[in-house]
């Protein structure tokens, strides 16, 4: 059903196997911070789907009742996600929390603080990868990262060169500008996109990141991203869900 109802992707798919393509994929979830039934409709999900999942968790909000609730949760990964997913941007542009918009100093603070916080409450899962909130960063915090024990950054869009290696994002199953989950036509179009540039770019292809914000799904985000997983399991003969320890590492596998 999942490949009548995404044609271009599928018929990618087919294109990326008879090419004798691998298509590494990967699953952020974002604004992490306490259970609630969101959160364990994100859960049951990836069980069924039996795909690795990295959560983006806002250190400010994090506690031991996340802890707890992973506890006994196979293949989730948590990364940092800004410190209290505050906007700091100025009227008129666009949000950020760690935009070039306040004292570089105050940001490493908060940075700093926030991966400790994360690497006590998450000492197996946690990865030192940091994703801004809004998925913007501005260049000085950008630089920084490193030097505060964060080598990796994940943000949407194709990723750049240089440090702090980067681990994108490239689909995102909200449309954020009409409030609402992507219809099936936007997402196939989209993720055949995604797939067509992984074909063209040969081995040094980068993995295809889907992005999802459980606490803000509708009912056919819902929808929409179990049909992507059924359509993109692991025995789908084309694709790969690398294990996040080594797809996040410092340097590429």
């Amino acid at each position: 059903m999942s490949r009548a109802l995404f044609p271009l992707a599928a018929a990618g798919l087919d294109a990326a196997r008879d090419a004798g393509c691998r298509l590494d994929l990967w699953w952020r979830d974002d604004d992490v911070q306490a259970p609630g039934a969101a959160l364990d409709r994100l859960l049951a999900l990836r069980r069924a789907a039996q795909v690795p999942l990295a959560l983006a968790a806002i250190p400010a909000g994090s506690g031991r009742a996340l802890t707890d609730r992973l506890a006994g949760e196979a293949d989730i990964v948590l990364l940092q996600h800004g410190f209290c997913h505050a906007n700091h941007a100025p009227s008129g542009e666009k949000r950020a929390e760690f935009g070039d918009h306040r004292p570089t100093a105050v940001m490493r603070s908060e940075i700093a603080r926030g991966r400790l916080a994360l690497a006590d409450l998450f000492p197996e899962r946690f990865l030192p990868v940091f994703v801004p909130p809004w998925n913007r960063i501005g260049a000085a915090c950008r630089a920084a990262l490193p030097g505060l024990g964060l080598p990796v950054l994940s943000v949407f869009g194709p990723a750049g060169g240089g440090a702090p290696r980067q681990v994108n994002t490239h689909l995102d199953i909200i449309d954020w500008r009409a409030k609402r989950g992507l219809t099936a036509e936007e997402a196939d179009s989209g993720l055949a996109r995604e797939i067509a540039l992984r074909i063209a770019a040969g081995p040094a292809r980068e993995p295809i990141g889907f992005l999802t914000h459980h606490l803000q799904h509708d009912a056919a985000a819902w929808m929409l991203l179990a049909a992507l997983l059924d359509l993109l399991a692991p025995s789908e003969p084309a694709v790969c869900w690398p294990e996040l320890p080594s797809l996040l590492a410092p340097s590429a596998p």
